[in-house]
């Protein structure tokens, strides 16, 4: 019988900068490029967009350039650093992308509801009215359909990033474990520049972030965690009229939050306040729940 041949020992460069199992750069040296052309893809796309005028649209302007900057620099970085297809980070196409994304929108509309019953209980906020008792229809319409189109992008856009990019990247270079939790505090990081943000604040949006995460898990989709998304910003601020990460949104209930801060998360909304920690379990179950036959 012949003996396996040992690999033959590389030499430093290679050992530092590729992968010792493909022809590839490491996870590190990936996730750091991809920030860079995020920056690139920022400079170019944000000239194009003040030369077009489109962040005078609004927040959904401001949405549309960050989808061509986070869009562009995972695809360029999926296609020629990690030499995978761009559908292979969880976006393929077929009879359940749909499904998926609307059970995710259904699944936060419990989730909200939970906390906005749980507080209401508690006697922690007060209900003061809806929407169209203080707007005219017109502008009440206008405001949810812009705040949806808004939530979309939005939802695209962060787990593109956070669940698509950094999670299988880093995954890639050492195990899901440390893909979900070094993704899920980059994640919680990068909500610290929101208005209201503290530390207490981004180790909720970890959580959330290590929840949107199992929605992935269970799936191997991004579409699931991108409804999850979409559902938690739109229900959370439009929905139910909480603050969104720190962010006033037009709300249709009109509340008035008064219970403890350690509890309800204050300015910065339910993420911040131990609130969302049930609530993150029962969307967790309802995932299980909804993936159950799936993961069988």
């Amino acid at each position: 019988m012949s003996e396996i041949q040992p690999r033959p020992e590389r030499s430093i460069l290679p050992r530092i900068f590729l992968s010792p199992d493909e022809p590839r750069l490491r996870a590190g040296w990936r996730l750091l490029l991809q920030t860079l052309l995020l920056f690139v893809f920022g400079l170019i796309f944000g000239g194009i967009a003040a030369v077009l005028g489109l962040l005078d649209l609004g927040p959904i302007g401001g949405q549309i350039l960050n989808f061509l900057i986070i869009t562009g620099s995972v695809y360029v970085a999926r296609r020629w650093l990690d030499k995978r297809s761009f559908e292979s980070l969880g976006l393929k196409l077929d009879g359940r992308t749909l499904v998926d994304i609307l059970a995710g929108i259904g699944i936060t509309f419990i989730q909200m509801g939970f906390i906005y019953v749980l507080m209401l209980g508690l006697g922690w906020l007060t209900f003061e009215g809806f929407a169209w008792q203080f707007d005219p229809i017109n502008i009440v319409i206008t405001n949810v359909v812009t705040f949806f189109i808004m939530f979309i992008f939005v939802g695209w856009n962060e787990e593109l990033l956070s669940r698509g990019y950094h999670l299988q990247t880093i995954a890639s270079g050492t195990n899901l474990f440390w893909g979900v939790v070094i993704s899920s505090a980059v994640f919680g990081l990068l909500h610290l520049g929101n208005p209201n943000a503290t530390w207490v604040s981004a180790a909720g949006i970890f959580f959330a972030g290590v929840y949107l995460a199992y929605g992935y898990i269970r799936t191997k989709q991004l579409w699931l965690p991108i409804g999850l998304h979409i559902g938690w910003n739109f229900f959370e601020g439009v929905g139910f009229g909480f603050p969104v990460s720190g962010l006033d949104i037009y709300a249709l209930t009109r509340i008035r939050v008064h219970g403890p801060e350690l509890w309800t998360g204050d300015a910065f909304g339910p993420e911040a306040g131990l609130i969302v920690l049930p609530s993150l379990a029962l969307g967790a179950f309802l995932i299980y729940l909804y993936t159950m036959r799936r993961a069988s």
